[in-house]
């Protein structure tokens, strides 16, 4: 006969804790109190659950009396996830842009920098790179104006250098490329990251309307001349939309910050 299982109380009820801070219809985070009274526990007790929750890594609090957000456990574990949809989504598009344009494809999100997470080789032998698990300055990339232009990243704070040429960058010059790309849905990057390297990007939305990821095709300078790049804008402009698209993006859902 088997044994029936019996929880331990104390697990049940950081259990219950947990799953209200993570609870997607929240529409705020709660505090202590709220959390309390939702689980039916004392404030003190509660307390004390929620602190082991916290050194675990699990949830964290805004100060020491704000509410509590999930913890960098489970923002890294969350960002796994999705970035895996980004990468199965993003398949198809990617392999079509890489057949019509022969140069190297990449899929880039919002990171300490420009994070590459996946890419399509093109037929190309010059001008292939490995890109995946770097990052990269988001000023002097494609997808890193992509990433700042719609509000998924912030632009950094300070003297922006021009890695090609050591000199500043005008953050009123910057100011303005970032709202032509709003615009547009499209950015260029010509030799600004490195000498003989240009790429083109365009954005990637969520079901939400959020900017997540930004889709781009590198190469050599050489070969991405600027009719070449007026050639590539829709074909990209129509992948990014594409992979949207799979993301449950529609059109009238775009939230440019």
């Amino acid at each position: 006969m088997e044994q029936e299982f019996q929880s331990s109380p104390t697990v049940d009820r950081a259990a219950q804790l947990l799953a209200l801070v993570l609870d997607p219809d929240a529409e705020a985070e709660r505090g202590l109190g709220e959390l309390a009274a939702a689980a039916e526990l004392p404030k003190s007790t509660a307390s004390r659950l929620l602190a082991t929750l916290e050194q675990h890594g699990l949830v964290e609090q805004e100060g020491e009396r704000g509410g509590f957000r999930p913890g960098p456990v489970i923002q890294r574990h969350a960002g796994r996830a999705r970035e895996q949809r980004l990468r199965d989504a993003a398949e198809g598009p990617m392999a079509v842009l890489a057949e019509h344009t022969g140069e190297t494809i990449n899929l880039a999100v919002a990171g300490d920098g420009v994070h590459h997470i996946a890419q399509t080789e093109g037929r190309h032998f010059l001008g292939t790179t490995q890109w995946i698990g770097r990052s990269v300055p988001y000023h002097c990339t494609a997808n890193g104006k992509v990433l700042m232009a719609f509000g998924a990243a912030e632009v950094p704070r300070g003297h922006l250098e021009a890695l090609t040429s050591r000199t500043i960058v005008d953050r009123r010059v910057l100011d303005m490329e970032l709202a032509t790309i709003r615009e547009d849905g499209f950015a260029v990057a010509a030799e600004e990251l490195e000498l003989g390297l240009s790429a083109v990007a365009a954005p990637v939305f969520d079901s939400g309307g959020r900017v997540v990821a930004a889709l781009s095709v590198s190469g050599p300078t050489l070969r991405l001349s600027p009719r070449r790049v007026a050639e590539l804008r829709p074909i990209v402009i129509k992948q990014a939309r594409a992979l949207s698209e799979a993301l449950g993006h529609r059109p009238e859902g775009v939230h440019a910050v």
